[in-house]
């Protein structure tokens, strides 16, 4: 007899399939997208099935690369707990769970949303499932900056849910959470590089080591600050946007001079952490600016 608390154990076995964390701020950022996207006149019935749409498409992404990657999660202190190395979902459930998330997905954009969205979506779902998860990942320590290409089209999928178009506006946020891919997760990599040596993947502090990581970091760090300034440079946003991207970005800067110059695992832990807090703030400064831009 199946109790409830079969019914939960197993909801949140599946659920942790989709990196909801992740899939959070994937959600996040294609919100950006459609915000900024707006005044374009569009139905709430349009938003919440494109945000629906792209929700479960990116879940569907997820549990994928869980599944092709169940192996190597397995032999990893961070991914060891994960359902599919633990062996509480086999492979045909997450086969299944990812297709009916797919496809339905895929389904709302197409007929709720448009063509140009749903495609896009598709096309960002076999970035990240397969390209970067089957063939750049496991051969190339500069997987995660080719391959963060998939994860920095959430705010393309929101614009393009809105307007049908995908204008320079929307590929400029697309670049921001690009350049901002490398900084966020080699720092990750660092206090997590002896799991990524068992693993057998060649993340960048495996194959370069350490010092050369927090270089790289550093001058990712330089460039994100100049990228983040191109919003207001064309006219996107305000002065009320640049000063908080100004200051996000001094005290990412400041993070990763420290990286660099005096490594401690305390310190890359930090500089995760507030990687991601820092794409929340500017983003959220964007959508603030345009508010007080059309107050006024």
């Amino acid at each position: 007899m199946t109790t409830v608390a079969d019914i939960s154990s197993s909801f949140s076995q599946y659920l942790a399939l989709t990196k909801p964390k992740v899939n959070l701020l994937i959600v996040f950022c294609a919100v950006i997208g459609m915000v900024m996207a707006l005044p374009q006149s569009i139905s709430y019935f349009v938003l919440i099935n494109a945000i629906i749409g792209i929700t479960l498409v990116a879940s569907a992404a997820a549990a994928v690369n869980c599944l092709v990657e169940r192996n190597i999660d397995a032999k990893m202190a961070r991914t060891a707990w994960r359902p599919l190395p633990t062996g509480t979902l086999t492979t045909k459930q997450t086969i299944l769970f990812s297709t009916v998330l797919g496809v339905s997905g895929f389904a709302l954009l197409m007929g709720y949303v448009n063509s140009l969205t749903a495609w896009l979506t598709l096309l960002t779902f076999a970035g990240y499932a397969f390209f970067y998860t089957l063939l750049l990942k496991p051969r190339t320590p500069q997987n995660i900056v080719i391959g963060g290409a998939s994860g920095a089209m959430p705010p393309v999928l929101g614009w393009a849910a809105v307007t049908g178009t995908t204008p320079p506006e929307a590929w400029i946020l697309f670049l921001i959470i690009f350049i901002w891919t490398p900084p966020h997760f080699w720092s990750l990599a660092l206090y997590r590089s002896d799991d990524y040596e068992r693993s057998g993947l060649p993340m960048l502090p495996v194959t370069h080591g350490s010092k050369f990581t927090r270089l790289q970091i550093l001058l990712y760090t330089f460039l994100l600050i100049g990228t983040s300034v191109l919003p207001t440079a064309i006219g996107m946003s305000g002065v009320v946007y640049l000063a908080i991207a100004m200051f996000s970005g001094i005290y990412f800067l400041k993070l990763s001079l420290s990286l660099y110059s005096d490594y401690s695992e305390e310190l890359a832990r930090k500089h995760f952490k507030y990687s991601i807090n820092y794409l929340t703030y500017i983003f959220a400064a964007l959508m603030v600016d345009k508010g007080l831009q059309h107050l006024y």
